[in-house]
């Protein structure tokens, strides 16, 4: 192995269509977004440039914006707290060799994730609806007097359908956190056990130090994910009541395809990109190794 580590030949030829097929697929495209934010373009006719126009506009003058980049942060913040708690708690619940029907759980968890979004949007979208929805029918049948207009009113939109892409997506963070968990050694919790630790306690100190970096990732992508929501948003709601669910990625696909204004279109492209490399920098600082797992720091008589 060390031989092929070696050959700096090897490593370039192996690396190179990863490298190229990056490039054109995602780095450029990229220089091209924030090049053509700069521009008032149509698409077809010669792009005329305008400076920081664009940006001056959807950051000081579009309320909209304002609107969207808040939604942004709702969306991730209700799907990584939905997915990332249940996602975790499910995974070490199934990982426990002592639970029952283990393998039916895990595939009955994973199943939504391979549904269409479309028909996952319909099912909630009759679910939530106002007038004969099954949420609201269920109230009335137990006698509450009470219903609610999930997705046609402004306060609560978002958060439904941000709670319907998390539960859609929630089977694929439970996948990678059982992962996670199968790579951490049993040598671990027998020692734990040894040393008179509960369950709970061997899964505080052990199981959740060393899935850091698996939850680093999961809060990647819920994160950014619900940054740049759309989906759903636009099966569900349409970007309504009014903007009341518009993201910065619906307000590119309104003005782009359908207003003809790409160039206005990309500069919330561009903000949205800087949006997530900040907060991919972040997140990678606050997960940064400074010291050694938590529990390796942990005496003997904290796990009794």
């Amino acid at each position: 192995m060390k031989k092929y580590l070696s050959n700096r030949k090897a490593i370039i030829v192996f690396c190179l269509p990863a490298i190229i097929l990056f490039c054109v697929f995602i780095f450029i495209p990229i220089l091209q977004v924030f090049y053509y934010s700069f521009f008032d373009w149509d698409g077809v006719n010669k792009a005329t440039f305008v400076g920081l126009a664009n940006y001056k506009r959807l950051l000081f003058k579009d309320p909209v914006f304002k609107i969207a980049n808040a939604n942004g942060f709702k969306f991730g913040a209700v799907i990584t707290v939905y997915q990332l708690v249940l996602a975790t708690i499910f995974a070490i619940a199934v990982s426990d060799k002592r639970i029952r029907f283990r393998k039916f759980f895990r595939t009955a968890y994973f199943i939504p994730v391979v549904l269409s979004v479309t028909v996952v949007c319909q099912l909630w979208g009759n679910v939530l609806n106002a007038d004969n929805g099954l949420l609201n029918t269920l109230m009335r049948m137990l006698g509450v007097e009470w219903s609610q207009n999930w997705l046609n009113d402004r306060g609560t939109a978002i958060y439904a359908v941000a709670f319907v892409n998390a539960w859609q997506w929630m089977g694929y963070q439970f996948a990678l956190i059982v992962a996670g968990i199968k790579s951490i050694g049993e040598d671990f919790y027998e020692a734990a056990e040894i040393d008179g630790a509960t369950s709970l306690k061997a899964h505080w100190y052990i199981t959740l130090p060393l899935l850091k970096d698996t939850f680093n990732f999961c809060l990647l992508i819920s994160v950014t994910g619900g940054i740049k929501a759309f989906s759903e948003i636009d099966i569900m709601t349409g970007g309504g009541p009014g903007n009341a669910t518009y993201t910065l990625t619906y307000i590119m696909y309104n003005y782009a395809f359908g207003r003809q204004k790409f160039g206005y279109g990309l500069t919330s492209s561009a903000v949205l990109v800087i949006e997530c490399l900040v907060i991919i920098l972040v997140l990678n600082w606050l997960f940064k190794d400074r010291e050694t797992p938590l529990f390796a720091r942990r005496k003997g008589a904290e796990l009794a």
